[in-house]
């Protein structure tokens, strides 16, 4: 039987009806007001017009209510079998006048629906059960993982299993970040961009190089490039599948090099330390009676062997930072005095080049906690820096300030070269050169991806702005002292260790 038409039909005609009942009991109404009451026509129409307005109004929501109802019986039943609307108890449909046939087949058919739906969800799940025993993920020759949205690793191939040396009952369940402890050469770890992807977009995919697992120089130490999938509708809960490429042995070549180099450049330092006595011997006791021509050189002298000293600097903490052997003590220290230490050290070098090193900082900074040391050569860096590439400009300015998150914030700008838009992403990797001015300015590609190890270790962060022929501006933040908690003030009689590594983990920038 087609339950629709008959519940149209019923309805239509329920309609005529009532509409002509209101009808003649608008005709009846100005008959009787006629014929008994008053002769005044506009009476008589205006009071059938009234008679018939209400009525209509009344007969419709009597209609409206009548007509809804089995509407309002099926998505009951919609809300009771959905996984969300268990608790909606079944439609009773006794009361329902017009359409109970209609709401009785549709709601029947809907309960048929979700039993098979069930029965589906029972199969996809014996399925992903069974997801370890594919033949296409198990024969796929790179490590593979899948994750859920929270993290937790459903599913892991042999090959994964056997490159990680963990059994896959054991990764199986566990959470990624705690089983394999990844550390990612910058912030743009996967923990970050998973929060991001999971806000913003419904897929995404990216990849990395250089993942570590383990330090430098571990028998056990992995290093591979990786790649991720996002599907965050994914019906399984299959949300994000893990690609590794193992690159250990490039890598671990590339790192070998890298600490025979240090290893070369740390034998440097005895001859360097005496030549720079030299220098300043000669300074002192023939400086005052050398013509301007002479005392020119002996300045040039120096601030070449300040240069090359701070290179042989670069090199072996660099080297230590891939050793994961570079720590940090944090101490109370007044900024202004570290910027006036730096500014006056290297003002020797600006001057040889026609600069001045203008700065700006308050008198009512608060203290910080730095590492003397590593700060300052922080500071160092992005000032060598703006005197390499100022170019024809003759002033760097260097301002200090107290920003709205409460950091002290210390901005090194410079009116010389600049950097292209499409070089600044890439301006704090190791090794990293501007390609277009390379061969004109010496430098090791290592001073800013020292700075930005130094100063996430310090629990702050660098930026830079730039534009073509305008100059840079490199900002970097530090903790002040106040800021940190008593237990970290009084930790070794106010000292604080931190190890800057340089490789990030997932869920911190730093050690304590």
């Amino acid at each position: 039987m087609d339950f629709f038409n008959t519940f149209r039909r019923r309805l239509i005609i329920r309609l005529s009806i009532t509409l002509l009942f209101v009808n003649s009991i608008a005709y009846i109404t100005g008959w009787t007001l006629s014929r008994y009451y008053t002769d005044d026509d506009l009476l008589i129409l205006s009071a059938s017009a009234l008679v018939w307005l209400l009525g209509t109004l009344l007969a419709l929501s009597k209609i409206a209510r009548d007509s809804t109802k089995p509407l309002q019986a099926i998505w009951q039943a919609v809300q009771h079998i959905a996984p969300e609307g268990e608790s909606q108890p079944a439609p009773d449909i006794s009361h329902i006048r017009v359409g109970r046939e209609l709401v009785a087949n549709i709601t029947n058919h809907l309960y048929q629906l979700a039993s098979v739906v069930d029965g589906i969800e029972t199969t996809n799940h014996r399925k992903a059960q069974d997801i370890h025993s594919s033949f296409v993920a198990n024969s796929l020759p790179l490590p593979l993982i899948v994750i859920d949205k929270s993290d937790t690793v459903l599913y892991v191939n042999e090959m994964a299993s056997t490159y990680f040396g963990i059994a896959v009952d054991d990764l199986v369940g566990s959470n990624l970040y705690t089983s394999l402890d990844m550390s990612f050469a910058s912030n743009h770890t996967l923990h970050a961009w998973l929060g991001r992807a999971r806000q913003k977009t419904v897929t995404a995919q990216t990849h990395w190089d250089r993942v570590r697992i383990g330090l430098l120089g571990q028998k056990d130490t992995l290093q591979f490039d990786l790649a991720a999938h996002y599907n965050k509708s994914n019906p399984m809960g299959y949300e994000t599948m893990l690609v590794f490429f193992d690159h250990t042995e490039v890598y671990s070549q590339d790192d070998q090099a890298m600490s025979f180099v240090a290893l070369t450049v740390h034998e440097l330092r005895t001859p360097l330390t005496l030549l720079r006595g030299y220098i300043e011997v000669f300074d002192e006791e023939l400086g005052p009676s050398l013509n301007a021509e002479l005392k020119a050189f002996m300045q040039k002298m120096d601030a070449t062997a300040q240069q090359l000293s701070a290179f042989v600097d670069n090199i072996l903490n660099v080297a230590k930072i891939e050793d994961n052997q570079l720590t940090l003590q944090l101490h109370k220290e007044t900024w202004s005095d570290i910027i006036s230490a730096v500014t006056n050290d290297l003002q020797l070098r600006a001057n040889v080049r026609g600069i001045t090193i203008e700065s700006e900082v308050p008198t009512d900074l608060p203290a910080v906690a730095v590492d003397r040391y590593s700060i300052y050569e922080v500071l160092a860096n992005l000032l060598d820096n703006a005197i390499k590439y100022s170019r024809g400009a003759t002033k760097i300015h260097i301002e200090a300030k107290l920003n709205a998150e409460g950091l002290v914030e210390t901005h090194v700008q410079d009116f010389g070269v600049g950097i292209d838009s499409t070089i600044l992403p890439h301006v704090f990797d190791k090794f990293y050169r501007n390609h277009r001015n390379r061969a004109q300015i010496g430098g090791t590609g290592l001073g800013l991806y020292l700075s930005r190890a130094i100063v996430q270790a310090h629990g702050g962060q660098i930026t830079v702005r730039s534009k073509p022929s305008q100059g840079s501006t490199f900002s970097f933040s530090v903790l002040p002292y106040d800021k940190l908690s008593e237990q970290q003030k009084a930790a070794k009689s106010g000292s604080i260790s931190r190890s800057a590594h340089g490789w990030i983990k997932n869920h911190s920038l730093y050690r304590d």
